[in-house]
């Protein structure tokens, strides 16, 4: 279940990550609808190791991941669906970012 109201309603914070070099990988994930889901998300995603970067754009529903090695879905689709939202696949291939 996401952090936010069923109207997407959230008083809480934004968080986002910063760009580095390693390759980035974007995700679709669903259920993301406020500044709170931002931050969760990037919190999250960004303890895993070798996570370098995460950018989470609300607006278009997905999460761009910048990894120092070709990344692992399924610790990455774990994390995200234990803090209650869920990936639904990779948006683009991987690019260097």
């Amino acid at each position: 279940m996401s952090c936010c109201t069923p109207d997407g309603s959230c008083s809480t914070g934004t968080g986002t990550g910063t760009a580095t070099a390693g390759i980035a990988t974007v995700y679709n994930v669903s259920g993301m609808t406020c500044g709170h889901c931002e931050a969760t998300l990037t919190e999250e995603i960004g303890a895993l190791d070798g996570v370098l970067a995460v950018d989470v754009d609300l607006g278009t529903g997905q999460v761009t991941v910048t990894t120092a090695d070709e990344p692992d879905d399924a610790p990455l689709a774990t994390v995200v669906d234990d803090a209650g939202y869920e990936i639904t696949g990779r948006a683009v291939r991987n690019t260097p970012a």
